[in-house]
């Protein structure tokens, strides 16, 4: 039995309930660090697969939604931003999000966070977000990714 309790799982699921829904976090018996043991633990495509990534614009945290299916192309949207996009280390992802890397939800960090969301993940009805721990995810929609995290929609490769 999984232990369903954890701090980090608990600051989303308020995040969640404060924009008027009712979360509906999953837990794994066994971690979904990726979006291929995510999608293969849902039995979905890996395109509906959430990523939450965190990267550095100009030193500044940076957290890209991405779409399971592909990989953001840090050169070609740092130029479409206008700055320059790095890796963020653990500490920063951690500082900025209070998540560790694999359980990186959308929200429930300690500050706002400048979020793009990829628009391919506009073509799943249902898109599915880690929840804050990497043993989670929750079920969500494009248009609620863009409004929960006060996102922008972005094509995040080329």
């Amino acid at each position: 039995m999984v232990n369903t309790a954890h701090p980090a799982v608990d600051r989303v699921r308020d995040a969640l309930r404060g924009y008027g829904l009712v979360p509906e976090i999953r837990w794994f018996d066994d971690a979904a660090t990726t979006a291929p043991a995510a999608a293969a633990a849902l039995g979905i495509e890996v395109g509906a697969i959430a990523n939450s990534l965190v990267f550095t614009l100009d030193d500044e945290p940076l957290l890209v939604l991405t779409s399971g299916a592909h990989r953001v192309d840090t050169d070609w949207l740092g130029e479409r931003l206008g700055g320059t996009i790095g890796r963020a280390s653990k500490d920063v992802v951690k500082r900025a999000t209070g998540q560790v890397i694999g359980g990186v939800a959308p929200v429930g960090h300690p500050s706002p966070l400048r979020t793009l969301v990829d628009v391919a993940l506009a073509e799943f009805p249902v898109v599915w977000a880690a929840a804050g721990h990497a043993h989670t995810v929750f079920p969500t929609t494009f248009d609620e990714l863009v409004r929960i995290t006060a996102g922008e929609p972005s094509v995040v490769a080329p």
